[in-house]
């Protein structure tokens, strides 16, 4: 069975064409391999917003307000209104954006900005394929 899950294309063939994914109740796969990339690449779209935030964003931008709007911009949909308002307050404690970069260590500010534009690229590919897939397959809105 491993080599079904070898890549997000032979996973998807594999569990449609086993019935191991239901996409009109979460009941009756809860654990499927779908269903779980695709919580994970809605992760990856915040990820990818966030740091796309944090790369163009002017050296006196808050962190915060980075965060909250991607997050606005993606995993908020999918989120109950209790989740979001607590999401929205822990983003508040992150640092300021130059403190931020600082943390990552990479070296400086620029230099971490340096890499967040060499790795988002990359980001945006894995992004793109997986939405392709999962569109062509109509596995976006799995319950």
């Amino acid at each position: 069975q491993r080599e079904k899950y070898r890549s997000l294309q032979s996973m998807v063939e594999y569990e449609l064409a086993n019935g191991l994914v239901d996409v009109q109740k979460r009941s009756g796969h809860p654990d499927s391999g779908c269903r779980t990339v695709l919580r994970l690449h809605r992760a990856l779209r915040w990820l990818q917003l966030f740091l796309e935030g944090l790369r163009t964003g002017r050296e006196d931008s808050r962190t915060s307000v980075i965060c909250t709007d991607s997050y606005n911009a993606s995993l908020a949909t999918y989120h109950p209104w209790v989740v979001r308002k607590a999401a929205t307050v822990a983003f508040c404690t992150l640092p300021p954006r130059n403190a931020f970069l600082e943390i990552m260590n990479v070296g400086t500010p620029e230099e971490a900005v340096a890499m967040l534009g060499e790795a988002l690229p990359y980001i945006c590919d894995v992004y793109g394929i997986t939405q392709e897939l999962f569109a062509q397959h109509k596995l976006l809105d799995l319950p």
